[in-house]
């Protein structure tokens, strides 16, 4: 079937009949913009209309198919006209199958990409996690962990009270921060794995002095009981020799990981400025 052909006659035959593409297109109820385009040969008319179009122009459906004038139509031509239909439509599924597979290819990369985002969502958000991706169109972010506010808390009070038992001098207060990295629960027990700062300071003649100071990885284990919570135990690694043998046993690897980091990171230096901002507190500076 030979598009360019059949539009070119259509277009003659339009002309034939004195009649502007907007009036056939009245006279179709379409756009005159579809007349155009079969003019042009870029389409076909839709199979609904070639009947009204061939009456609208005084030939038959097998002239506008031939794109020419038959005088004496033959059986021949009419079964090549068949043919040609035929495989025009064979070719226009073809190409309809072929943008449906790209069409169901995207989709289904898509559909992939959103599950497995959503997947990620839903597993930061079992883990109290803030989402990354928000797929569902809300924002997410964990709720606040009162245990973990109280159990740092009670680790805080503890150090404090160990350490003001040996007081250097009178007017001794001692200051902690401490920077946890993990807490893992096992029936109301916490076993608490942070980096502590302390340091102790006196008031001597109107001046701020600072007495001592310490920063140690502790392992503590916190014990819950009714709404209470209570310091059970703690475990630092020992000095020298010691200390990476020690270190290793104490802690998991991934929290030992980031410790390794904790000079490095602005971990110190962001426990030292709360310490700091105690001190001011406390003396009212």
């Amino acid at each position: 079937m030979d598009q360019e052909r059949i539009g070119k006659f259509i277009a003659k035959c339009r002309k034939e009949k004195n009649l502007t593409q907007e009036q056939l297109a009245e006279l179709l109820g379409v756009t005159n913009k579809s007349i155009s385009r079969w003019e042009n040969g870029k389409t076909m008319p839709d199979y609904s209309l070639i009947k009204p179009l061939c009456q609208k122009l005084n030939i038959t459906i097998n002239e506008l198919l031939s794109g020419e004038k038959i005088q004496n139509a033959s059986e021949s031509k009419f079964e090549e006209n068949i043919i040609n239909t035929l495989n025009y439509s064979a070719k226009k599924i073809k190409h309809t199958k072929f943008i449906f597979k790209i069409a169901l290819v995207i989709i289904i990369v898509f559909s992939v990409i959103l599950f497995t985002l959503f997947n990620i969502d839903l597993y930061r958000m079992k883990n109290n996690l803030p989402v990354l991706f928000s797929t569902w169109g809300m924002l997410y972010n964990p709720p606040v962990n009162l245990d973990d506010i109280n159990i740092e808390e009670t680790i805080k009070e503890y150090l404090i009270k160990e350490d003001e038992k040996i007081p250097h001098h009178d007017n001794e207060v001692s200051f902690v921060a401490l920077n946890t990295y993990l807490i893992k629960e096992t029936k109301n027990t916490f076993f608490v794995y942070t980096w502590v700062l302390q340091e102790k300071y006196y008031e001597e003649n109107g001046e701020i002095k600072e007495d001592s100071g310490a920063s140690i990885p502790y392992k503590f284990i916190v014990k819950k009981e009714n709404a209470s919570y209570i310091v059970e135990s703690y475990t630092i690694p020992g000095d020298g020799s010691d200390y990476v043998k020690d270190m290793k046993k104490i802690f998991p690897r991934k929290v030992l990981k980031e410790m390794d980091k904790v000079y490095t990171d602005g971990t110190i230096e962001r426990l030292s400025k709360e310490i700091e901002n105690d001190i001011k507190l406390y003396y009212h500076l």
